[in-house]
């Protein structure tokens, strides 16, 4: 089954939701505010922590955020991979609220370690066919994509999309020749969508962070806003 969404363009989204989903972020923990170490070794004014989405009242809510993001992407797509761990759940959720609005498309996800005994393999659920939309939570390397188009191609599918919730829009990191690792010019996500040439789906990014603590003023929010806006001068990408 072909998922079509509406006439949107590929890749655009809600404001209003990009913002509605920050607060939801804000308001359950998942998204807190102080000065955290990336494992890029960056010192972030932020943490966008999706284990945290971690009952079903908010695990829920979240797979709304997800397939209304997709549905006004305009990005076609004929199943959904969940990557293990994270993208296990999420890929689930996801495909659970696209049945309930009508959508109803297969799902499948991977073993980290593949099972020698009863069906085999590393890959359970749907089998990997058509164009695949492999669901994250957020995108650091896009080390976790590759392992999936990887898999995805091997099962002779056409890795097709990726959704994840939060677009950070800073720089990645790679490793030279000579072991040391460096900033690069690109994101991620920009990785994905030119060198990879999957089509790239996020709830929000960072620039939706920035536009919720420039309209959030009360004090505690205000304390944070220059510091992330400071981080983004100094690690983003346009």
């Amino acid at each position: 089954m072909v998922l079509e969404a509406g006439s949107a363009a590929a890749g655009t989204k809600d404001g209003a939701l990009a913002q509605d989903f920050v607060q939801f972020c804000v308001d359950s923990g998942v998204l807190r505010f102080g000065e955290f170490k990336t494992k890029a070794g960056r010192l972030s004014p932020y943490f966008f922590n999706a284990g945290l989405f971690d009952d079903g009242a908010k695990l829920g809510r979240l797979a709304q955020f997800y397939a209304k993001a997709l549905l006004e992407s305009g990005i076609e797509f004929d199943m959904i991979f969940g990557p293990a761990y994270k993208g296990i759940p999420l890929g689930a959720a996801v495909a659970i609220e696209l049945a309930r609005l009508g959508r109803n498309v297969p799902f499948a996800y991977n073993r980290k370690e593949a099972k020698n005994h009863g069906e085999g393999g590393s890959l359970v659920g749907a089998p990997l066919q058509g164009r695949v939309l492999i669901v994250d939570d957020v995108m650091s390397a896009g080390t976790a994509a590759r392992e999936s188009i990887a898999l995805i191609q091997a099962a002779g599918a056409t890795p097709h999309a990726v959704a994840i919730a939060l677009d950070r829009q800073e720089k990645a990191t790679e490793v030279g020749a000579d072991g040391v690792q460096r900033d690069v010019e690109h994101s991620a996500v920009q990785y994905v969508r030119n060198q990879l040439g999957l089509q790239v789906c996020a709830i929000a990014t960072l620039a939706d962070l920035l536009q919720y603590l420039r309209q959030n003023t009360g004090d505690e929010l205000a304390s944070h806003r220059d510091r992330v806006l400071a981080y983004r001068q100094r690690y983003g990408v346009a």
